[in-house]
């Protein structure tokens, strides 16, 4: 298993992922992680409650230009449900 500092991540994702209590990445995670860094797409499907939405999250997040306007990251859900948890995770 990979930990998330294995990524090359920013100070403050890794310090937020710390906060959340993650040490190991599952995995999707660890597949998922460093190809999406790249920006490259990609498909990926594992079981409910395997972090997903963290494996695509992350680099979502890590790739957003703070003080840049407009739209950098969309994210689909198929519900409503979905894209509230997702929203809320995120």
């Amino acid at each position: 298993m990979k930990n998330f500092s294995d990524f090359h991540l920013s100070k403050d994702i890794k310090k937020a992922i710390h906060n959340l209590g993650f040490e190991e990445a599952t995995p999707i995670q660890a597949e998922a992680i460093p190809i999406a860094m790249t920006g490259k797409d990609l498909i990926g499907q594992a079981q409910t409650g395997t972090g997903k939405t963290t494996a695509f999250g992350i680099p979502l997040i890590e790739r957003v230009e703070l003080g840049e306007e407009g739209i950098q990251g969309i994210v689909l859900a198929p519900t409503r449900e979905l894209a509230i948890q997702v929203a809320e995770e995120l």
